[in-house]
């Protein structure tokens, strides 16, 4: 079973982007059902037509996925908590079926079986509707009682713009003290400033850290430590010493103060840091030579394939499994090929990354005893 879906950080999406199938932000719209992005300005063509971003969103949704109803049901169980049949029952239901029609195509009981299910799950979606509530209000509460008590870690006032507060309520859905959410090189520069600002609290004045100190407060923060790290230190929050040995913050009068020049050229590698590599990797198991091939828009993602193994929900599950019998240290993760994308004109991205795949299935042949994946996926590529 095991579809995939992308919840940027689990749960960031909204009960609206999960109906829509879709999530925007300020450069691109992404396919939260394979991760897709389309990004804004850019004119698709499809057949005789044009469409912009957000119509050719609807219309990739449509046609790779179906209906976002149709991917969500379709999920595993760890995700989704339904059983087969009621993945089987609410796909019907879906359909307009009868009870009668829905009875003899399951062949469930009587349409009284039929009946009994739909109660179950109306039961189902009420409890969940509830849990949502509980912890809404949960939230909630934490936020006024972190408001209300001083804090020892912040001597400076919580006197953001409302602009600001969204740009952490977007990044730190679980307030300014816990992990950040969707933080890559693609994030916009105005907000990664602002998050380094946030972000910087957690140091103390007059300190002084190694690297490995730095590290450990920033791993549990952001996927990416290495470039909080870095935009710590390109916006002024961080001093370090030139071989980095050693870092501390800086002084309140010197925060945010670059050299001109400096500055320029900060701004110029930080564009290019935006424009993300696609490619294709492996993920090999170095106890048995076992691998998986996966293709990806954006290359810096393979740590989110780590976290879904460490966290055990990949949807490869013969890959977790021994996963979770040999232990991570066991496990390369490696690229194979970065896609080359030319400079201008329409691009196929998505295609050329299928056939990139493609070409290293057939190298590889990673299925059976050699492999995670599937002889289909091939077969699939070839059409």
């Amino acid at each position: 079973m095991g579809r995939y879906l992308v919840i940027d950080a689990e749960m960031s999406a909204s009960l609206e982007h999960l109906k829509s199938g879709y999530i925007e932000s300020d450069a691109h719209y992404t396919c939260l059902l394979c991760g897709e992005q389309m990004e804004k300005g850019v004119i698709y063509p499809v057949g005789d037509r044009l469409y912009d971003a957000h119509r050719y969103t609807l219309h990739h949704i449509q046609a790779e996925h179906g209906s976002v109803f149709s991917h969500l049901v379709q999920l595993d169980k760890a995700m989704t908590g339904l059983s087969d049949i009621q993945r089987q029952l609410l796909t019907l239901f879906y359909e307009g079926k009868s009870d009668a029609e829905i009875q003899k195509a399951v062949g469930v009981g009587s349409t009284s079986t039929v009946r009994n299910h739909r109660f179950i799950l109306k039961e189902k979606e009420r409890q969940a509707r509830l849990f949502l509530a509980i912890m809404e209000l949960l939230h909630e509460r934490q936020e006024s009682v972190d408001h209300a008590a001083p804090s020892k870690k912040r001597s400076r006032p919580r006197a953001a713009s409302s602009n600001q507060d969204k740009v952490l309520a977007k990044y730190f859905p679980f307030g300014p003290e816990g992990p950040l959410q969707r933080f890559t090189a693609a994030t916009p520069l105005q907000h990664k400033r602002r998050i380094a600002a946030e972000v910087a609290e957690r140091f103390h004045n007059g300190r002084r850290y190694t690297e490995k100190e730095v590290n450990q407060i920033l791993e549990p923060i952001a996927e990416d430590h290495v470039l909080l790290r870095r935009c710590l230190v390109d916006f002024g929050h961080l001093n370090r010493l030139p071989d980095g040995s050693q870092y501390w913050r800086a002084e309140a009068a010197d925060q945010g103060k670059v050299n001109t020049v400096d500055r320029r050229k900060e701004l110029k590698r930080l564009a290019r840091e935006t424009k993300t590599e696609g490619g294709v990797f492996q993920i090999c198991n170095t106890r048995n030579g076992k691998v998986l091939v996966h293709e990806t828009p954006d290359l810096k993602t393979m740590n989110g394939q780590r976290f879904q193994l460490e966290m055990g929900s990949h949807v490869n599950r013969e890959l977790q499994q021994e996963w979770n019998e040999f232990g991570g240290a066991a496990f390369v993760f490696e690229v194979l090929e970065v896609l080359e994308e030319p400079e201008t004109g329409y691009f196929d991205k998505r295609d050329a990354l299928k056939k990139l795949k493609e070409k290293w299935l057939e190298k590889l042949q990673p299925f059976g005893e050699q492999g995670y994946n599937s002889a289909s996926e091939l077969a699939k590529d070839h059409t």
